[in-house]
């Protein structure tokens, strides 16, 4: 029989805030990116890990899931019991909550893993060893997507990996918000948050994309979106850039994750 030590869930707990419509970003993102490898897998299971002390944002990514892969079903995994208590009224069919970690204890292999705000509290040194065994639990061809936003979702940033490891940073914003690109800065996931300094690529990074955005000022007589989208344009020469026009209109722009990578 197993210790009670060995059942307990790997993590600790959250603050739990949440709001809804909070993660449409991300949620938007996956489904675009993700969404043909959600419909190829025979039976798709998407978890939404740490939802906090309210079950919506699990509930919002089974609607925008369905929308790109019908058959995908979504799993909430908390690591406090009370708030897993709380979301059993919200279960239906495709949603199920259970009680858990980042050791994710359910019996398939997700073909996607989302961590939005759970790494904030975290040391930076711990991060990579929680993605790679969030990484390990994944299916094949799945993604984890590991970010933090504002309170109402306003400015995002994420990372996305897969099997081998990270592959990109995507920053997300609601343009008509943003004074300046760098304001993102304070959404950096735990990876990344603490190296905008000089010296460090995602420092760099942001300096590059506010005189970027400062040189396509005239473009903000046709509107915020398409000041974003010329700025990210002319980043494009330098910086490389994962997605393109038709992201960019979003409001988002994907970069390479080993051009921001931190040093060491």
């Amino acid at each position: 029989m197993r210790s009670r030590a060995a059942r307990r869930p790997v993590g600790a707990v959250t603050r739990g805030t949440t709001n809804p419509n909070r993660l449409r970003r991300m949620d938007r993102w996956i489904a675009a990116v993700h969404g043909a490898a959600l419909r190829r897998a025979e039976a798709p299971v998407a978890v939404d890990l740490g939802y906090g002390a309210a079950p919506w944002t699990a509930v919002e990514l089974l609607q925008r899931l369905r929308t790109v892969a019908s058959r995908v079903r979504v799993v909430g995994v908390e690591i406090e019991p009370a708030r897993v208590a709380a979301a059993k009224s919200y279960e239906r069919e495709g949603l199920v909550f259970v009680h858990g970690g980042f050791e994710i204890p359910i019996a398939e292999r997700p073909m996607l893993v989302r961590a939005a705000n759970v790494l904030r509290q975290y040391d930076e040194g711990e991060v990579a060893g929680v993605w790679e065994r969030l990484c390990a639990r994944l299916a094949p061809g799945g993604l984890l997507v590991e970010g933090t936003c504002d309170e109402i979702g306003r400015r995002h940033v994420w990372v996305a990996l897969g099997a081998e490891g990270p592959r990109t940073v995507t920053f997300a914003a609601r343009l008509g918000s943003l004074e300046r690109p760098s304001d993102l800065a304070e959404r950096l996931p735990k990876a990344l948050i603490h190296r905008n300094v000089p010296g460090e690529a995602v420092h760099a990074f942001l300096r590059d994309f506010d005189r970027a955005w400062a040189a396509a000022a005239p473009y903000a007589s046709y509107g915020a979106r398409q000041r974003w989208v010329r700025a990210v344009g002319d980043l494009a020469g330098d910086w490389p850039l994962a997605d393109g026009a038709v992201r960019w209109r979003q409001g988002e722009v994907t970069v390479e994750w080993g051009a921001l990578a931190p040093r060491g």
